[in-house]
């Protein structure tokens, strides 16, 4: 791994070793119970019960990639049904689904029916959505707005209520020269709607931010992270409890800083490596077709209304995977 994150240049608070501690490459995943922006861990087996006393459950799905089609990665299209059916294999079914982004490869109306038809066979009342750079860098998110976002403002942005949470989408992938050096940017007029957004809430409000790319510096050789999130973030800073929840970079990755969580998602297409062990990113080559699985995921997250507690939990699409999370 690089000197970048060994040396921790970009003051996110985390070295190489702590990196390496809090990254998750396979296994059924793990538990995180938040309060006041303090996570616990427990590890769990694929079929673990809801958390006792949780008021709903939502999924996080990201990264579906809908028409690539390289390598070992012939069957997107395959991964992200059996994402699906993994969710609808739930004991409890989600309340509602974000889909943080790169819904589509190439931004094809083929591409984004396909997305449609699977989502539509989840059983859950509400789906959201924010655009990956794939749905948007084609023809500027004219499909990906009149397909996945109606009702939303500008780019894509968009906020809502659901029972005590206050759920932010963001839209940072709107000037992204391409999806691979570029940071992402939320922009003057996003920010400002941000700050308007919020001002009404209540210290105590949790609130989960859903944007595709990370909102904090993970690897800015790679574009792997959003050149004004701080302005974001200081927006936010003063509730109580904080979730933002990211795709991009295909693999769990998570920190803690202050009353604010991030939480990386895996995708339902292809993994990517690890920061700084490949000389760019991009889909991880000589991946065995029997492994494949293992590196593919979904995100659930459970929410207790009397507590203000987030329960994040982490799986993988290989059946009876075991977690090796740490």
């Amino acid at each position: 791994m690089s000197d970048y994150i060994e040396k921790d240049e970009s003051h996110d608070g985390i070295d190489r070793r702590g990196f390496l501690k809090c990254m998750a490459w396979a296994g059924a995943g793990m538990v995180w119970a938040m309060k006041g922006g303090i996570l616990t861990a427990r590890t769990f087996g694929a079929d673990a019960p809801p958390v006792a006393g949780d008021d709903f459950t939502f999924v996080q799905v990201s990264d579906s990639h809908i028409g690539f089609n390289k390598g070992a990665y012939t069957d997107v299209v395959g991964t992200f049904q059996t994402a699906v059916s993994r969710i609808n294999a739930l004991k409890m079914p989600p309340s509602l689904v974000l889909h943080t982004g790169d819904l589509t490869h190439l931004s094809k109306p083929k591409e984004f029916d396909t997305v449609a038809e699977v989502m539509k066979s989840i059983n859950t009342p509400q789906s959201f959505f924010v655009p990956g750079e794939h749905d948007y860098f084609v023809d500027n998110g004219k499909r990906y707005l009149e397909r996945f976002g109606k009702g939303t403002k500008g780019t894509g942005w968009q906020s809502f209520d659901f029972k005590g949470v206050h759920f932010v989408g963001l839209v940072n992938v709107a000037n992204l020269s391409n999806g691979k050096t570029a940071l992402g940017e939320l922009g003057d007029e996003q920010l400002s709607w941000l700050e308007k957004d919020v001002a009404g809430l209540q210290d105590s409000t949790p609130v989960v931010v859903f944007a595709h790319v990370p909102l904090w510096t993970v690897y800015e050789q790679w574009g792997w992270g959003t050149v004004d999130a701080a302005q974001a973030l200081g927006y936010l800073k003063r509730f109580g409890s904080v979730s933002v929840l990211n795709g991009h970079i295909h693999q769990i990755l998570q920190k803690v800083e202050g009353n604010i969580t991030f939480h990386t998602a895996r995708s339902t297409a292809f993994p990517q490596p690890a920061p700084g062990t490949a000389a760019s990113p991009g889909p991880m080559k000589n991946i065995a077709a029997e492994k494949l699985r293992s590196y593919l995921g979904i995100t659930r997250v459970d929410y207790m209304e009397h507590t203000g507690m987030l329960a994040t939990t982490d799986s993988t699409l290989a059946d009876g995977a075991s977690a090796t999370q740490t």
